[in-house]
């Protein structure tokens, strides 16, 4: 478990931050430390996971850079896993209990008004009013501090360490999913994509179902998911046609979705979990119908949180084999550089805000 030294009081000044400064370019930049704010709390991240979407903010590809929301310069990370350092006020609460000073935390990516209707009805991640993490409307984790509200937040119990807190962000989209698609022992399930996602999907569809395969395009991801517990690795065409009564879709290509909805069986449940960036041709709308297929679209896993840290606890999910590389700050764009690299040991790349 990592700490670091807790002096006291909120601090002021400046501090480093990585940040998109332009496209395709992400440096190290200096900007003011969050100032103290009513029910927030300042948090130094220990481990900032990045995926797809920062890779889409780098490039300019992202919908939050095209639409305004992301200017530049854009401090991203919404995986991320930190040490509380500061407190605004007095006691402030987290999803799990009051936040002190020295706890480890993870940070939800959305972060929902509390009063608009969605709210209201218990639907907080179809909020109106969302600020998302390292997105648009709120910094992301890739600084050496930041502010976010203690509602935001869940504490990380002293048995999940670092590496695995980081993967919760993504993790909590997957339970999200399976609970969606009413995962349960004795489905026939398949997993499409070997990133990040899909390889936590794998773990935890293999734990609910009992037996999962994978497809995948790289020969390292499938021979991950083969250990990590996948039955059977196909590549995309392989997999038996109308087989399968769960299928997650995480890879966020758009050949993959029709390669679900292909594999999927009659009356088979589609979670939709990786985001494409392009539009989906030909979809036979009548062979879904007749065939009775359900597609859940999956928005995030915002009330997951707690649990999958429970699950990361007692080893039904785990980090080991999931991450290639825990880089410094100053060298954000190695980060990068091997994000893109589809030769990698692991699919998650990290950043260490503090080390020098």
């Amino acid at each position: 478990m990592t700490r670091v030294p807790i002096a006291g009081g909120w601090p002021a000044g400046a501090m480093r931050a990585a940040a998109v400064v332009s496209p395709n370019v992400a440096k190290v930049i200096d900007l003011p430390i969050p100032e103290p704010a009513p029910g927030e709390v300042l948090v130094s991240p220990l481990r900032v996971g990045l995926c797809g979407t920062d890779l889409e903010l780098l490039h300019g590809t992202a919908s939050y850079v095209r639409d305004g929301r992301a200017p530049y310069p854009h401090v991203f990370g919404h995986e991320w896993v930190g040490q509380v350092v500061a407190l605004a006020s007095s006691g402030p609460t987290g999803t799990g209990g009051r936040i002190s000073v020295g706890d480890r935390v993870v940070g939800h990516t959305m972060i929902s008004c509390g009063d608009c209707r969605a709210c209201d009805r218990g639907r907080r991640n179809e909020c109106g009013r969302l600020r998302e993490v390292g997105l648009y409307g709120q910094q992301g984790a890739a600084a050496q501090y930041l502010r976010m509200p203690a509602r935001a937040l869940s504490v990380v119990p002293d048995d999940v360490l670092d590496d695995a807190a980081m993967l919760v962000e993504p993790a909590v989209t997957v339970l999200e999913g399976l609970v969606q698609v009413r995962c349960a022992p004795g489905d026939r399930a398949l997993v499409i994509g070997t990133g990040t996602i899909g390889l936590l999907a794998v773990q935890l569809t293999g734990r609910l179902a009992g037996t999962v395969d994978v497809v995948g395009v790289e020969d390292n991801g499938l021979a991950a998911a083969r250990r990590m517990g996948a039955r059977q690795a196909f590549h995309p065409g392989e997999a038996p046609a109308g087989h399968y009564d769960v299928v997650v879709e995480a890879s966020g290509a758009a050949p993959a979705f029709h390669e679900a909805l292909r594999t999927a069986g009659v009356g088979g449940r589609v979670a939709a979990v990786g985001v494409t960036t392009e539009a989906v041709d030909d979809v036979h709308v009548g062979d879904l119908v007749l065939r009775g297929v359900t597609v859940h679209g999956i928005r995030h896993g915002l009330d997951q949180y707690d649990r999958v840290l429970q699950l990361f606890g007692d080893g039904a999910l785990a980090a080991d084999g999931m991450i290639a590389d825990v880089l410094p700050l100053d060298r954000v764009g190695d980060a990068f550089r091997l994000l893109q690299d589809g030769s990698r040991p692991a699919p998650k790349v990290a950043l260490d805000p503090r080390a020098a």
